[in-house]
């Protein structure tokens, strides 16, 4: 019986890569702005989540988060810290990249999602286990921060 090896592209396509994507996690009173995403949207619809988005080719993270939260939320991150990073198993495989925005400039509208809303900072808020996870690092970060 004769041996079938895969070609370079057989492997490549058999391999998805995960979507690199952003999230941010506004903090404000001890809460978190989650957002509630529209159920027409093609990757987890209806879904409570941490606002986030894709990274753009030739897009840094730090990049990637200042325009997602422009384009979702309508407001400008004054001070943006890097968090960690999970691998998200939803409708796309996605790695995501979580940031904790503690002040901003404007008022968040919710331009993409269903609804906005500030709830407290706990991984229940969100549907995910990638959100929830980022959520309790938040909180490990925030009373690091505070010493």
């Amino acid at each position: 019986m004769d041996c079938i090896l895969p070609t370079e592209k057989t492997l490549a396509s058999a391999i998805s890569l995960p979507a690199p994507c952003v999230a941010f996690l506004l903090i404000k009173d001890n809460q978190v702005l989650i957002e509630k995403r529209r159920a027409d949207k093609k990757i987890d619809p209806g879904l409570m989540a941490i606002p986030g988005g894709h990274i753009e080719a030739g897009e840094s993270q730090q990049d990637a988060v200042k325009r997602e939260i422009r384009e979702e939320l309508g407001v400008e991150p004054d001070a943006l810290s890097y968090l960690d990073s999970h691998h998200h198993f939803g409708d796309e495989h996605e790695v995501i990249h979580y940031y904790v925005v503690t002040a901003w400039q404007g008022e968040p509208q919710a331009f993409e999602a269903a609804s906005l809303h500030w709830l407290p900072l706990q991984p229940s808020v969100v549907d995910s286990s990638a959100d929830q996870l980022a959520i309790l690092g938040c909180v490990r970060f925030l009373e690091n921060s505070a010493c």
